[in-house]
Parts: C-alpha cells; sequence; structure tokens
C-alpha cells in the first residue's frame, strides 16, 4: 500500500505526521463514541415521539444492526475507492449526522428505516477507523488499539452524561440532537485533516463491491463474538442481576452498570502497556482467567459487593479483546478492511443476540444460569487467545520495536 506520510521503519515511527495520526485516531474514535453515547439517552424520549410500545420498540432497535451488517461489507471498496483519510471523514461525517434522524422521525417504518441508516454508517465508519488505527499502529511500532478503543469508550461516556443532562432538562430531543450531530461532524472532520492518507496502489486489483469476509477474520471473530457477548449481557442485565437476584436497591443496581463501563473505559486506556510488555495472545489469556473469574464470582454471589466486583473482573478481563481482535484482522491478509468488516459483522451480530438470548434462557431457567453461560463464553478466550498471535512480520508490536510497513 502506498500513502503520502513518507518513510517506513524507524522513519515511520519518529515522523510527527505519524505521531498527530494516532492523536487524530484518538478523537476519530472518541467522535464515533459520543454519537452512540448520545443517542441511547434519548431512546426514551424517541420511543414516547413515536408512540410505540417497549415490544415495537425492541424491534426497531434492531435495525441498527440489520443496517450494520448489511453495509459493512462494502466499506473496503470504498476505502479503496477514495482512500483512507477521506472515506474515514465522508463516512464519519454520515455517522454524525445520521444521529439527528431518529429524533424526526414520524412513525414506526421512518423509525426503522432512520435507524438502518444510523447502523450503516456507524458500521462503515467503525470499519474505516479501525482498519486507519491498524494501519497508524503499524507505522508507530507499538501497540495502540486498546486506547484507541478506550477513548470510544470515554467518548461514549462523555455523550451520555451530555445527553443525560439534556434529558434531565426537558430538552427536545430533536433540538438536543440536531445540534449534536452538527457539533459532531464538525470535531469528526477536524480530526480526519490529521489521519494517515494511506492509498492503494493503481496496479492493485479493487475488492469486490460487497465482499465476504475471509476464513481468517471468521476465526478471529469467533473470540470477538465471546467477548462482545460477555459485554452485551453485563451492560444491559448487570442492573437487573442485582435488583432481581441479589435483591440489591435500584441505586446500587444501577451504579454497577456504571462501574463496568467505567472499569471496561479504564482497561482499554491502560491495555496498550499490557500489550507491549506481554503481547497480545498472553494478554487475552490473562484477560480471559479474570473475566472467567469474574463470571464464577457474579454466579456463586447472593451480596452486593462480591456481585458487583465479579462485574467489575469481567469488564476488565474482556476490556482488550475486541481492540486486539481488530488489529488481529488487520494484519490477517491483504486486504486490512475487508478481514476488519467480517470480524466487526460477527461481533455486531454478538452485540445484537447477547440481550435477547440472556432474557430467553433467563425466561426458561433463571439469571444464574444465563451468566454461567456467560462465564463459559469468557473461558473459551483463554483457549481461542492463540488466533490473535501477531504474525512474524508484526511481532515487534508487542516489543516496541519499529515494524515493517504492509
Amino acid at each position: 500500500m502506498g500513502d503520502s506520510t513518507g518513510g517506513a521503519g524507524t522513519a515511520d515511527r519518529t515522523d510527527p505526521r505519524v505521531r498527530r495520526a494516532r492523536i487524530a485516531m484518538a478523537a476519530v474514535f472518541a467522535v464515533h463514541g459520543a454519537v452512540t453515547g448520545t443517542f441511547a439517552t434519548r431512546v426514551p424520549w424517541i420511543q414516547e415521539h413515536v408512540d410505540i410500545s417497549t415490544g415495537r420498540l425492541g424491534l426497531a432497535l434492531v435495525f441498527p444492526a440489520i443496517g450494520a451488517s448489511l453495509a459493512m461489507p462494502l466499506a473496503g471498496r470504498v476505502v479503496h475507492r477514495f482512500g483512507s483519510r477521506t472515506a474515514l471523514r465522508g463516512l464519519l461525517a454520515l455517522w454524525c449526522a445520521s444521529l439527528a434522524l431518529p429524533a424526526l422521525s414520524p412513525g414506526m417504518l421512518a423509525l426503522c428505516a432512520a435507524l438502518a441508516v444510523y447502523g450503516a454508517t456507524s458500521g462503515m465508519a467503525d470499519v474505516a477507523m479501525n482498519a486507519l488505527g491498524v494501519e497508524t499502529e503499524d507505522r508507530l511500532g507499538r501497540s495502540i488499539m486498546s486506547g484507541l478503543h478506550g477513548m470510544w469508550s470515554a467518548g461514549a461516556l462523555a455523550g451520555s452524561a451530555a445527553g443525560t443532562v439534556a434529558a434531565h432538562a426537558g430538552t427536545d430531543a430533536r433540538l438536543h440532537l440536531g445540534v449534536a450531530a452538527g457539533l459532531l461532524v464538525v470535531l469528526g472532520s477536524v480530526a480526519c485533516r490529521w489521519v494517515l492518507d494511506v492509498r492503494t496502489g493503481v496496479a492493485e486489483h479493487p475488492p469486490p463491491r460487497f465482499a465476504l469476509p475471509p476464513r481468517s477474520a471468521v476465526v478471529i471473530g469467533a473470540v470477538g463474538f465471546c467477548a462482545v457477548f460477555a459485554e452485551g449481557a453485563s451492560l444491559d442485565w448487570s442492573a437487573v442481576y442485582l435488583r432481581d437476584v441479589i435483591g440489591s436497591d435500584p441505586g446500587v443496581a444501577a451504579a454497577c452498570t456504571t462501574a463496568f463501563a467505567c472499569t471496561m473505559t479504564v482497561a482499554r486506556l491502560a491495555g496498550d502497556a499490557a500489550v507491549r510488555r506481554f503481547g497480545p495472545v498472553r494478554t487475552v489469556r490473562a484477560g480471559g482467567v479474570l473475566a472467567t473469574a469474574g463470571g464464577v464470582l457474579v454466579v456463586l454471589a447472593d451480596d452486593p459487593l462480591p456481585a458487583v466486583a465479579g462485574f467489575g473482573l469481567l469488564g476488565l478481563g474482556i476490556a482488550v479483546v475486541v481492540p486486539l481482535a481488530f488489529a488481529a484482522a488487520g494484519r490477517s491478509g491483504k486486504d486490512p478492511s475487508q478481514a476488519i468488516a467480517g470480524v466487526a459483522t460477527i461481533t455486531y451480530t454478538s452485540a445484537l443476540i447477547a440481550p435477547a438470548a440472556i432474557g430467553q434462557i433467563a425466561n426458561a431457567t433463571s439469571l444464574v444460569v444465563s451468566f454461567a453461560l456467560v462465564t463459559v463464553l469468557t473461558a473459551g478466550l483463554v483457549a481461542g487467545a492463540g488466533v490473535l498471535r501477531a504474525p512474524a512480520r508484526d511481532t515487534a508490536l508487542s516489543r516496541g520495536a519499529p515494524a515493517a510497513r504492509r
């Protein structure tokens, strides 16, 4: 692949443009996360505005994942056609702008269409920014993907906090989401000015318009599936678990969910140091052990304190898995965007089915059995971590040495 950033190896690592690109990518991830956090806080307003039941809202909220799953395989072609910087700028702007659409929907059908667009633009921007994040990591010669995903989580928390303030103030969501969308479009466009501009050489064949994931991405995606399933289950059901199984009061139950999200954010921001010291495989295996111990603690707990501690360990253990899965996918074949799109599709699917699966299992048995399944999946991280091993040409990343360019 060719680009406009200049030399390779040590030259890339010391090039101030590459260091600026890392900061710009952190800002891009934060903007992407802020859209998600902002939207989540106004879902109750949107439900009331459209006047739909909880069941119909649940159906509508499937459409972002449907849109993302259908659109992500197209991302490789878009990046090839326009180059990474232009593609990311356009896709991120579309994603931010789509934040305003759900609140403007007059009915159920329009809401489903708006959420499908919202998910499609989210997924394509996600693929483009993760592919460029892997490229930036290669140029720097050290792990940064965990930290970038930590910035996504920080952006989501910031967007959620601002949205909570707007909701408590009674601000019309059409105004709030419209202003937020405009502001985030500007912030995202400014950040994209300093990202790497990677362009595929003219001799290379363009990827298919709609590319199915390669086999390597499916294997890597299976590891990501386990982590995202545990994440989705914990975020959506931890408060319910503490209330219904442990008997905690609502304040403690809600605090558990917040603590889980904060634990994941902190672990991702600090995760690159562990990857540089121990490598991705040992880091994920250690995380799998921590997450499994947390799951066991949750299942056996009969008091709020060990249950909250268990969810905290779950968040700590799974935090770095998805960033490392994207990094491994980006180095697994000739077309990083296609491989990352495959992994992203699998993880989006996991995020879609996890909350419903936990609910269905709990309805048939109990929430304790549901989280026993989560614990089994986190144990799978220990067994499957080997697929995240960096290729020989990229093992320098775990030592902080200069990495060869693709």
